[in-house]
């Protein structure tokens, strides 16, 4: 398939996104399974021994964790870039005044996302490949909170020239939302959100502490309350007209949203904890991560059981259907996976429910190990079918 300024859609930034996702969600298993008590995050130091002089088969685990990482990460960047330079050329285009005109404006809300994600990549990256970094890991801070600040506001102001047209022309398509791709803007304020909260979480200056988790608060505010509308009325479309056959996929987009809330407030609670002196209340989370699976889980097997009856993976996943919206298909798995981790570490280890690195432990991993691989063989089914040989050496092509 070609695409050119003339046939692109802001929504293949979510190609980018995903693989970004991937890259963090293979980062989960040095975070959760390699012990780190003197950092909040695991690092080169903690890695490095590791593969250097540990068990043999441990570190051929570990290196072929971090090629993922590394591989996909670059794969990352080289998506992130062709999708700025076709968006910039696209903005040009006739079909860019169409799209601002119409319910599909909300899909601009791809690219602050997946901003956001790129610096969480660059994040990971600098912790597990660039040793020593930590140390300077409090000057970084206000960078990373200036940076996903910024990009929060780029979000902002995407939104508000939508809603200010919807105000005042009133010409939201309601035949058109049967679908729930408007909680798109609800996953790119949570993106900005979490990302907020880390610096918040980790940081042991009281000031940085306080703006990370203020700043994420405001933003994850504006999230749920447009949430609670895009959700009501996005339902309210698809059973009045029935959901639309291309867009199907949005209706897991719940998942990643839930995932994007639920670190946000593990990462509060934390924040709140060794900044501030607010009691850690572990059971509670425990019920926290629990709940938000259990909806993912819901959502997950409405959302499957739908798209299997309209025929969905046949026709854009293996047929000869295509679509941009399809690399949502990746988000959800990709979010699923991390927030599993997030509940085996916080919900069940953290609790005493179950022994880190134990039988049960693996247990609870393998589904969502298989999640993970499915993810990646979704990614590069569509990126082989969208961008064919384009993603070679060499290829993505700027001007193709």
């Amino acid at each position: 398939m070609k695409t050119s300024e003339h046939t692109y859609n802001p929504l293949y930034f979510l190609a980018a996104l995903g693989v970004g996702g991937l890259a963090v969600s293979f980062f989960m298993y040095p975070m959760y399974m390699i012990e780190h008590p003197d950092t909040p995050m695991v690092t080169f130091a903690h890695i490095w021994p590791l593969l250097s002089g540990g068990d043999p088969v441990t570190a051929a685990l570990l290196r072929l964790d971090l090629l993922a990482i590394a591989v996909l990460a670059l794969l990352h960047i080289r998506l992130l870039v062709w999708n700025i330079n076709t968006y910039r050329r696209f903005r040009h285009t006739d079909a860019f005044k169409q799209l601002k005109s119409s319910n599909a404006e909300v899909s601009l809300m791809a690219i602050p996302l997946t901003l956001a994600m790129s610096i969480n990549v660059m994040f990971i990256l600098g912790a597990v490949f660039i040793p020593g970094l930590w140390n300077y890991v409090e000057y970084l801070f206000p960078f990373a909170i200036a940076a996903f600040f910024a990009v929060g506001m780029y979000a902002l102001k995407i939104l508000g020239e939508y809603f200010a047209r919807l105000f005042i022309s009133g010409d939201f398509d309601f035949v058109e939302n049967n679908n729930l791709t408007q909680m798109l803007a609800i996953f790119a304020l949570v993106m900005v959100a979490v990302g907020l909260a880390a610096p918040g979480a980790m940081s042991h200056y009281p000031v940085v502490n306080a703006i990370g988790i203020g700043l994420s608060v405001f933003f994850l505010s504006i999230a749920i309350l447009l949430a609670l509308v895009k959700f009501v009325i996005g339902f309210q479309s698809i059973l009045h007209h029935g959901l639309s056959e291309a867009a199907s996929p949005s209706l897991w987009i719940v998942i990643p949203i839930l995932t994007l809330i639920g670190i946000t407030l593990i990462r509060m609670s934390y924040g709140l904890h060794h900044g501030f002196d607010q009691p850690l209340n572990t059971p509670g989370l425990f019920v926290l991560t629990t709940a938000i699976l259990s909806i993912q889980l819901v959502f997950g097997l409405i959302g499957y059981l739908v798209m299997k009856r309209l025929g969905y993976f046949r026709d854009y996943l293996h047929g000869d259907k295509s679509n941009a919206g399809s690399y949502s298909l990746v988000c959800p798995g990709v979010a699923f996976f991390v927030f599993g981790m997030f509940f085996i570490t916080f919900g069940l280890v953290k609790t005493g429910l179950i022994e880190h690195l134990g039988m049960a432990y693996f247990v609870f991993l393998t589904p969502l190990i298989y999640v993970q691989v499915k993810a990646v063989g979704t990614l590069f089914v569509l990126n082989r079918r969208i961008f064919g040989n384009r993603l070679t050496p060499g290829g993505l092509c700027m001007h193709c």
